[in-house]
């Protein structure tokens, strides 16, 4: 696939293609040559952003993904704690309940 360094791959990010905007239905798009796509392991959906320099495309981050892993981890370490423990106002030590 890729040569590997200390056991990563060594990815080549200078390497620049040309591609063709061409016609796909009623829309545009580009063929995203293979090597690119394993490269920058984009796969499924993505995100598109305008910018000066023209498109960006990325990954779609999914909001609070990585929220498992977290409270996992801060469980793990007896860090799952409360930080607001201030008293309770007497409205809710009346009427909040649990």
């Amino acid at each position: 696939m890729y040569p590997l360094f200390d056991g990563n791959p060594v990815r080549n990010y200078d390497v620049i293609m040309k591609a063709q905007i061409i016609q796909i239905g009623n829309s545009q798009g580009i063929r995203i040559p293979k090597m690119m796509l394993e490269e920058t392991r984009l796969a499924g959906e993505v995100e598109l952003e305008v910018q000066p320099e023209g498109l960006l495309i990325r990954s779609v981050q999914k909001p609070r993904g990585n929220w498992d892993a977290a409270f996992k981890e801060l469980a793990d370490n007896d860090d799952d704690q409360m930080l607001d423990t201030s008293p309770a106002t007497r409205f809710e030590a009346k009427e909040w309940q649990w």
